[in-house]
């Protein structure tokens, strides 16, 4: 069955359509949706053959799940990882929303995924209002990863319609919140000394 493909306003996301991608998250499907930097796919991070489903389209072997939760705020971020020192939450209170994932101790709460105990989360809390809407209402994170391009020049795609004409066969729904970015966000690692693991498109040393 193809993907359905739907329009969402990116400032202010209609309620019934948000109810909708909800919907469809809680029966196990896999999603498409904008963000502050590029477009992911993710599904419900309670929904372990929805997780499945997900590692297989994106080709990731269970071992090496690597993938980030997207949370709605900062309380949201507290059930999924260890206590947060102070100079670190003072990093996340004024990064986020904002383009950057940060690498956190998880604590007991994150489920075993696919039976891999994974120490070390990569959270984010997107300047977006649709995944932050969507995530509000499902009442926990979505586990996410980046869409990618098989394109050399053109690493990521930015054009819902064309995501759609690539994912249309292999996941339930795809949003179409406009163009998306180029550039991917910056992750940073704070499980010791704070370390750029990937600069993308957050500037973290103004936060630091």
């Amino acid at each position: 069955m193809k993907a359905e493909l739907l329009k969402i306003h990116p400032v202010n996301p209609e309620g019934r359509k948000i109810n909708r991608v909800v919907e469809v998250l809680r029966e196990g499907g896999i999603i498409v949706y904008p963000t502050d930097t590029i477009y992911g796919i993710g599904c419900d991070l309670m929904n372990r053959k929805a997780i499945e489903r997900l590692c297989h389209i994106m080709d990731i072997k269970p071992q090496k799940l690597d993938l980030s939760f997207i949370c709605n705020d900062l309380s949201h971020i507290s059930h999924y990882v260890k206590r947060i020192d102070t100079p670190v939450f003072k990093i996340l209170k004024k990064a986020l929303p904002g383009p950057f994932t940060f690498i956190l101790e998880s604590n007991s709460q994150v489920p075993k995924i696919l039976d891999v105990n994974k120490k070390t989360v990569g959270i984010r809390i997107p300047d977006h209002n649709i995944p932050r809407a969507i995530v509000a209402l499902l009442g926990h994170p979505l586990i996410t990863s980046s869409i990618k391009d098989d394109d050399k020049i053109k690493e990521y795609t930015t054009d819902p319609e064309e995501i759609y004409e690539d994912f249309k066969h292999s996941v339930d729904l795809v949003i179409d919140g406009g163009a998306g970015g180029h550039t991917p966000s910056t992750v940073v690692d704070c499980t010791g000394e704070i370390q750029i693991v990937r600069q993308g498109l957050g500037d973290i040393e103004q936060y630091l």
